[in-house]
């Protein structure tokens, strides 16, 4: 393999790469809080990118309810992801506040609240193609601004000046907004007071209630922190490839379960990695097997799985008897 070539797609891994795994840490934070896998992820991450569609003032050009349809203003595109994402988290507690709290209130079996996960998806992924539609929804192409739209690509003569790397500018941005992220979610959890309790929460809930830890509070906040980074891993593929239509998120939803597997059920660092892992072995997916591309993330896990089943950087569990 050329080169140039090997260093384009490397960079275009670690752009998808990282988008995965801040998607996949929204499955991450509630799986080690709740020790189960929230499959309304997916339909989060279509409504983030929904959501933030609208708000920069998108139309609906599709033919569901709402066809036609604009709020006839538009937000900067910060300020749209912002509120996108963080109305996706409250999406988030909703599901969370309907279909899982009643079952853990309960007791009832862990099972049951991933059947329930699934059943909202469902649910919201057909509402969502009833009032919307199933046509594909394009962000504007100077969604980042005008400068991007001039320059839709940037040239890196890392190797020889006269053999310049083309990259596309929308995939270094969605790189350095997902590495902020990253550092910021990394901050959260390792450095605060907010981090420590959810820290003690995942490690034992009773405990982390007797000592004056509000159990209830931390699985409310954790939902919103999970919708928050499934919405804006959405906006931010939406941005490069479009908005495919109401089950935008389910390929991705299923990406993101092969990632947290991959990297360690309940491990941040190993949603990181696995991320990471799949977004670059995707990305040197040879041209003429392209449509099979999607098989990868899946046939990795498999093959990491045979000699490591608790992933990349999961720990092995110890029964007790």
């Amino acid at each position: 393999m050329d080169i140039t070539v090997f260093i384009q797609n490397f960079l275009n891994g670690l752009s998808i790469g990282t988008v995965y795994a801040i998607f996949a840490l929204g499955y991450t934070i509630v799986f080690s809080i709740l020790g189960i896998i929230n499959f309304a992820h997916g339909a989060i991450f279509t409504l983030g990118a929904y959501f933030t569609y609208f708000l920069i003032g998108g139309i609906n050009n599709g033919s569901g309810l709402l066809a036609g349809w604009g709020l006839g203003f538009g937000m900067p595109f910060i300020l749209a992801i912002i509120v996108g994402s963080l109305m996706a988290g409250f999406v988030g507690v909703l599901i969370e506040r309907l279909a899982f709290k009643p079952l853990r209130t309960r007791g009832a079996d862990p099972l049951l609240a991933l059947v329930s996960s699934l059943g909202v998806a469902l649910v919201i992924v057909n509402v969502v193609q009833y009032v919307v539609g199933a046509e594909i929804l394009s962000f504007p192409s100077n969604v980042f601004g005008q400068w991007v739209n001039d320059n839709p690509s940037i040239n890196f003569n890392v190797v020889d000046p006269e053999r310049a790397i083309p990259v596309r500018t929308v995939q270094i941005i969605i790189f350095v907004v997902s590495l902020v992220t990253l550092a910021l979610l990394a901050y959260l959890v390792n450095r605060t007071k907010f981090g420590k309790a959810l820290r003690a929460v995942a490690e034992n809930p009773t405990t982390a209630s007797l000592l004056g830890v509000s159990v209830d509070r931390y699985i409310f906040l954790t939902f919103l922190l999970s919708g928050f980074l499934g919405g804006l891993a959405g906006t931010l593929v939406g941005t490069s490839f479009s908005i495919s239509g109401p089950y935008f998120g389910v390929t991705y939803g299923l990406k993101g379960l092969a990632v947290i597997v991959l990297g360690g059920l309940g491990d941040i660092p190993g949603a990181v990695v696995g991320g990471l892992v799949i977004g670059l072995a995707e990305a040197f997916v040879p041209g003429e097997f392209s449509a099979y591309k999607e098989a990868v993330a899946f046939a990795l896990l498999f093959v990491i799985l045979l000699v490591r089943p608790q992933g990349l950087l999961g720990r092995r569990l110890i029964q007790k008897v």
